[in-house]
């Protein structure tokens, strides 16, 4: 009897765990056209899909197979092109500022804005009687998007497929504290000199200035113009429920977080998938197909990944920095393989194949992999922490350079400045990478800490999107801090009244004193006289 209970107790809990705990019906929000930002959380949505959930998702990347309670809502129309930047080279890159790459980042939101709002499905559904249990939405460069879920009064949570920006932190009360936060785009660590404790204050400071003068006056006028009813726009960023962030302070640097800031650095990892089969460029300028896990496995010293991401083509390289890595490579004993858009790569040495993709992470995920060398990018670089490969950094954008930073901080990996590229750099730099044991040792190190968790990054990210479902918006994870006017939030009053205090204190004591001491000469002037 009793075994026929326990096994009863065991079948029944299989079956409720096998079952989501509530269908509900969830809208996602992707209205930038990077590719990159929407593959972050396109397994969160797979997932949530898988769980039973009716998820509904606006994007330009709809899914190539139908996927059961999985529906798309493709902005696909007057865009010619899915090049956020209209395909920019290095030299176009490196004529920019920090302060340049973010003010872009802002003008692309309000163009994104008005290509989504005018959409006519867009339109159809903003006018609709359709109901949605939560809204997600990417928290990016423009908040225009949370006039939707005011519209259909549903909670909504925020996605980040980076480390927070400077305009991020404020909707939730989350510290920001520039003193050991540094900002996204500038190439500080946390522990800064007093210099760089004033430029990171005042980037922090601009950023927020700049980022309410161009997203929100430029977004504003967007969304009340298709919504003419809505919610202030300052109310809706505060009601924001949780925010999702890509990032994990084994590598990116520890911070404060409150409650409803989640970090689920690795979010878009998915199973390592044998090597393929593919065409790929000889030295010898022919096209052939090449088993790549042989040609990695194959090779005694190892391999060496080169791939500087998918914003900027690798054939826009100038001459002469080309050429400086073909001549680096070429004396190496390591193989290479280089992720090049063009077509035949001049001066290839025998050692270097060129493919215009590769499948990184996959690659990355070989044991023969000894560097990597990449732009900075936080996708390629938590998937070579998460791998323990050492990595060479060459930011050139954005929040690029907070990432090189924080790796170098680690231990795992250094920092090439595209400025210095040349032969004798290039050499140096992968000598000490894959020469000096402690890069290997510490970029082990902080794979360990990065996959030490008690839920991998999509179950985590799983779990905190149905907690909001389940609390009806979880309102119980806000801090007051979000509801403070700045001055309070600063402690400035409570400054002032201590600072008029001690100022009080000491202007009674200095006529305290001096009444003293007047009282001590007259005396003394007296008994003089006398």
């Amino acid at each position: 009897m009793k075994v026929f209970t326990w096994f009863t107790a065991l079948l029944v809990s299989l079956t409720w765990n096998a079952q989501p705990s509530s269908q509900s019906t969830i809208l996602g929000i992707f209205g930038h056209i990077g590719k990159s930002h929407f593959y972050v959380f396109e397994p969160l949505l797979k997932a949530l899909a898988a769980k039973g959930h009716e998820v509904t998702v606006i994007s330009y990347f709809p899914q190539k197979k139908i996927l059961p309670n999985y529906t798309d809502i493709d902005l696909h129309g007057s865009l010619t092109s899915l090049e956020p930047t209209g395909g920019v080279t290095f030299e176009d890159i490196t004529g920019g500022s920090n302060f340049g790459s973010a003010r872009m980042v802002l003008d692309l939101g309000a163009q994104d804005c008005e290509r989504v709002y005018s959409h006519p499905s867009i339109i159809k559904l903003i006018h609709s009687e359709e109901k949605f249990d939560l809204v997600i939405n990417e928290l990016f460069n423009t908040d225009c998007y949370l006039g939707i879920a005011d519209r259909l009064k549903s909670p909504h949570i925020a996605l980040s497929s980076h480390a927070l920006t400077p305009w991020a932190n404020d909707r939730f009360g989350n510290p920001d504290n520039p003193a050991y936060i540094p900002n996204l785009f500038l190439l500080l660590s946390n522990r800064m000199d007093f210099f760089e404790r004033f430029q990171n204050t005042l980037t922090l400071l601009y950023h927020k200035i700049i980022y309410y003068y161009i997203s929100d006056t430029k977004g504003i006028p967007i969304f009340k113009k298709y919504l003419v009813n809505s919610s202030p726009l300052e109310e809706l960023k505060r009601n924001t429920s949780l925010i999702l962030v890509n990032s994990h302070f084994s590598l990116n640097q520890p911070r404060p977080l409150v409650p409803n800031v989640i970090e689920v650095g690795g979010i878009h990892f998915q199973q390592p998938k044998n090597l393929p089969m593919a065409t790929y460029n000889s030295p010898a300028k022919l096209s052939f197909i090449q088993d790549l896990d042989k040609f990695i496995s194959e090779a005694k010293h190892g391999v060496v990944y080169f791939s500087m991401g998918s914003m900027i083509r690798a054939e826009t390289f100038p001459e002469e920095k080309r050429r400086a890595f073909l001549e680096a490579f070429s004396e190496l004993p390591q193989r290479v393989l280089w992720k090049w858009e063009g077509g035949e790569l001049p001066d290839q040495p025998s050692n270097v194949l060129t493919q215009k993709w590769m499948p990184q992470f996959d690659v990355l995920c070989h044991p023969n992999i000894r560097a990597y060398i990449g732009h900075g990018g936080l996708l390629g670089t938590l998937e070579a922490a998460s791998r323990g490969v050492p990595m060479i950094g060459i930011p050139m954008f954005g929040d690029q350079f907070n990432n090189m930073k924080s790796m170098a901080e680690t231990g795992m990996g250094l920092i090439l400045q595209y400025k210095d590229i040349t032969k004798n750099n290039v050499r140096q730099a992968l000598r000490a990478v894959l020469e000096n044991p402690s890069y290997q040792e510490n970029a082990k190190r902080v794979s360990r800490a990065f996959n030490d968790r008690p839920l991998s990054p999509l179950d985590t990210a799983v779990y905190w999107t149905e907690y909001v479902i389940r609390h009806r918006g979880a309102p119980h994870m806000r801090t007051a801090a979000v509801d403070m006017p700045w001055y309070q939030y600063l402690l400035l009053d409570v400054i002032a009244v201590l600072s008029i205090g001690a100022c009080a204190i000491f202007y009674i004591s200095y006529l305290t004193l001096a009444t003293v001491y007047n009282l001590i000469l007259r005396t003394t002037s007296k008994t003089k006289t006398q």
